[in-house]
């Protein structure tokens, strides 16, 4: 059996100092909003080229504190992708604005910038492009819209940390970068967490008012906030694991690399990566138009394999109000039926991964 990931395996290589990190924590008795977070956010700046970091509770309340941070309300449209987690998308809503959604590029399944600027209209305060399965959306296109019409750009980089385009790390693009640390992304925590970073001072203010009720002074809140903070004992393991994340990528990026090689004759078709961006692999991602047969078989053959995602946003229930319609948005749909994601992850050795090939080769 070859899982889609192995976070057995992974903790295997770094217990000892786990161990020891979060047993000082625990000796410490100080759970919340503590040095180790303190600590893990001026180091998570650094790391993404940023000014600042903003530890809460998850990558979604990161999506969600940004918007209210940068005033988006009632009333306003934030443009994003149709082809994504559903978190993307329903952040906005419970900021109380509509989301608008433009195609993606077939290559590296991001947002597509052409699309961006036909949605563009006197209600649109923001672009939230998605840097999907560790692979950089066109940011420096994306910038250009958004300084001509004078939008806040929010990049979801949830399955992209340390991801560069031209040697700039996404989330140092746009107004803020929001990161997950969801177990299963290159730098997980052993539950819940997120981050903003940012170069905004006044958003970084605004998001660590936000993500404690809003209190200023104790028992004195100056706006209506959130319960979403960073908690001590995550802090610490995601320190731990933040000095190897690099070393981890490259990994990632190896892993990747042997898939390319041994998939270039194969059927099926890799996403693009051009020279001048790094990407990180949170997922390592093909396409196929027998995607459901292949995805039987691999199950059968016990290996580890995921469809992300098989509904865009805008044929899904929740988002029936908005009015889309099936064909709306091709590419989109198109990747939706053809994408499969096979196992990726550091400890991932050649012979397994010869393994997934040979399965799939065999399909």
């Amino acid at each position: 059996m070859i899982p889609l990931l192995d976070l057995k395996a992974h903790y295997e290589t770094i217990k000892e100092e786990i161990d020891k990190a979060v047993a000082k924590v625990i000796d410490s008795t100080n759970f919340i909003l503590g040095p180790e977070v303190q600590a893990l956010e001026q180091e998570t700046a650094s790391y993404c080229q940023t000014k600042f970091a903003i530890g809460v509770a998850s990558g979604t309340d990161a999506l969600e504190l940004t918007l209210v941070a940068c005033g988006i309300s009632a009333g306003d449209e934030v443009i994003t992708t149709p082809f994504s987690f559903i978190a993307t998308a329903d952040t906005i809503v419970r900021a109380g604005a509509k989301p608008v959604f433009a195609d993606i590029l077939s290559d590296s399944f991001n947002i597509d910038p052409e699309k961006i600027e036909e949605k563009i209209n006197s209600k649109t305060k923001a672009i939230m492009p998605v840097h999907l399965f560790g692979q950089p959306a066109e940011m420096s296109k994306i910038m250009d819209i958004a300084r001509e019409h004078g939008l806040k750009v929010i990049e979801d980089c949830a399955q992209a940390i340390g991801a560069e385009s031209n040697s700039k790390r996404v989330g140092s693009f746009g107004d803020t970068g929001c990161l997950s640390f969801f177990p299963s992304k290159n730098l997980g925590c052993f539950g819940d967490g997120g981050m903003v970073v940012t170069n905004s001072k006044e958003i970084a203010e605004n998001i660590r008012l936000l993500r404690k009720h809003g209190i200023k002074d104790k028992y004195n809140s100056s706006v209506i906030g959130f319960n979403s903070r960073l908690d001590e004992l995550q802090a610490a393991v995601l320190k731990v694991k933040l000095k190897y994340l690099d070393k981890w990528t490259e990994k990632r990026q190896k892993v990747a690399s042997i898939y390319e090689s041994l998939l270039k004759d194969s059927l099926v078709k890799t996403s693009l990566t051009a020279s001048s961006i790094r990407h990180v692999y949170n997922q390592y991602t093909i396409k196929t138009s027998n995607r459901d047969e292949l995805f039987k078989w691999l199950k059968e053959k016990e290996i580890g394999a995921a469809i992300y995602y098989p509904a865009p946003f805008h044929l899904q229930d929740v988002f029936a109000y908005l009015g889309y319609k099936k064909g709306d948005f091709p590419e989109a749909e198109k990747a939706a039926k053809e994408v499969i994601s096979l196992p990726i992850y550091p400890e991932l050795t050649e012979e397994q991964i010869k393994e997934v090939v040979s399965a799939i080769d065999s399909s």
